[in-house]
């Protein structure tokens, strides 16, 4: 795990713009292994509790459940040796709040499909992560990043 994103690989990229400005922010770089994965998802899940978004709320295990899911997907598809993965994870401070994800890696050529078009269930042939987003998100998609090789997929959640 390393934080700090004060370096020109460690710069918080904000390539899929957010419409959210007051909001929340935690941001880490996790090593690209399982343990990396699962670290990230506890860490969302004891910030969002920090945030107001207590254990055990649906909102809760919502936001943590697709936080999860795209860390693994960035460890399984995402996955250059010697690279980490960053999460982001933005709460609103608005009457609606939402939380956004988003898990950005450094594997450009292996992208997925974009939001509505992920083939049925028997078709894959990997798991079922980003069926799992798609029906707990409110939106998601993914985009490249600009100032690194790689890419960021996002997801957002109602809090309400």
């Amino acid at each position: 795990m390393t934080s700090n994103n004060d370096g020109p690989t460690g710069t918080t990229q904000h390539t899929c713009a957010s419409p959210y400005l007051n909001s929340r922010i935690f941001t880490l770089r996790f090593t690209s292994t399982a343990r990396g994965a699962r670290l990230a998802r506890r860490l969302v899940a004891v910030r969002l509790d920090e945030w107001g978004v207590p254990y055990g709320t649906e909102a809760h295990e919502t936001v943590v459940l697709v936080a999860a899911e795209l860390a693994a997907n960035a460890v399984r598809h995402g996955h250059v040796p010697g690279r980490d993965f960053q999460l982001l994870l933005r709460v609103t401070d608005e009457a609606r709040p939402v939380a956004r994800i988003e898990v950005s890696d450094t594997r450009a050529e292996r992208v997925p499909p974009r939001p509505g078009r992920l083939p049925e269930p028997e078709l894959l042939e990997g798991g079922r992560g980003l069926l799992l987003v798609e029906a707990l998100a409110d939106r998601w998609g993914w985009c490249p990043r600009l100032r690194a090789p790689g890419k960021t997929v996002w997801a957002e959640c109602a809090l309400a």
